[in-house]
């Protein structure tokens, strides 16, 4: 059975099992650096907002052995873990007073989405293009945007100053970054931290209390800055003051290593690793670890402290203040 197949079987018995009227049908859509992807669209009836589930790690467990009616079992406490309750009120769509609070930027490669860049606004920074989306609804089990497109630019009548303007207050509120020592992150990964330690442990958290004293263990040399909610969180490079922050803490110079469009990686100067070899750690786990949808740049980027400024290399530069 291939992928496609698997897919319809699954639609079919998911379809039988689910109660309420659920309507399950095939999605396909092209997702970031113009991946496509298909999976199901569960519909539930009087409800406008409803969850599509990629089946890519569903169909590696049945080729591994798992039996299907462990996987469908699977798929429907899914489905009630992430189905919404209530519809997303959409006349709000349709004027930009109804969504001005709730747009928020992204990071996405330049080179990777030529295409969707024809028809989206967006904003240059470095390699890299910021995009603009209205925020639906964020939580720990993922978040529901809807990427802006001209359409609704000329629909709202807005500029595309507007929307960066609305956009770089709202993210910070809304997905506010976070950094952790390397060490706290996998160990927060593996769900081992305790309450009140994540916050205690978030290096930008401690940049509030301006007479602590804060002392970086000596065991961490990186560091990895996301969002709240790890969801597309290596746009907290272009929050303001962010990098700035950071290197008040670090008191240092440091490297910005794109891991995923969900995370970025910060390593100290003092490191004393060159640039070409974190360019070469960059490339090799792009090419090994992470999914093509994920991938944000090859490229290691550096932060002037003093300067306060983002550069690609030796010769392009961006300077904080164009983000503030």
């Amino acid at each position: 059975m291939n992928y496609t197949e698997f897919v319809n079987a699954v639609k079919e018995k998911l379809t039988q099992e689910l109660n309420g009227g659920v309507r399950v049908n095939v999605y396909t859509t092209k997702k970031n650096n113009a991946t496509e992807r298909t999976g199901l669209i569960l519909e539930t009836p009087g409800v406008n907002i409803s969850p599509t589930i990629y089946l890519e790690e569903f169909f590696e467990l049945y080729e591994k052995g798992k039996q299907m009616d462990w996987i469908i079992e699977d798929l429907v406490e899914l489905y009630e873990e992430i189905r919404q309750e209530k519809s997303w009120d959409y006349e709000r769509m349709l004027s930009f007073e109804g969504v001005k609070d709730r747009i928020i930027f992204r990071l996405i490669n330049t080179e990777k989405n030529k295409e969707l860049l024809l028809d989206v606004p967006h904003k240059k920074f470095l390699d890299l293009s910021l995009v603009f989306a209205v925020l639906v609804e964020a939580d720990n089990d993922g978040t529901a945007v809807m990427l802006i497109k001209d359409l609704h630019m000329r629909q709202w009548k807005v500029t595309k100053e507007q929307l960066w303007n609305a956009a770089k207050e709202n993210t910070k509120r809304l997905l506010p970054a976070e950094c952790f020592g390397m060490n706290f992150a996998v160990y927060e990964l593996l769900s081992r931290s305790t309450p009140g330690e994540h916050d205690r442990e978030n290096l930008l958290r401690r940049t509030w209390h301006i007479h602590e004293e804060l002392e970086l263990p000596e065991k961490d040399k990186m560091y990895v800055l996301s969002n709240k909610l790890k969801n597309y969180g290596a746009a907290c490079i272009a929050y303001p003051y962010i990098l700035d922050m950071l290197a008040g803490v670090l008191k240092e110079n440091f490297y910005v290593l794109p891991s995923s469009v969900h995370e970025v990686i910060i390593v100290p100067e003092s490191s004393q690793i060159r640039q070409s070899e974190l360019e070469r750690m960059v490339r090799e786990i792009n090419e090994t670890q992470v999914p093509e949808e994920e991938i944000l740049s090859n490229h290691a980027y550096f932060y002037y402290a003093q300067e306060g400024k983002l550069q690609l290399g030796r010769e392009m530069c961006i300077d904080r203040e164009e983000n503030e």
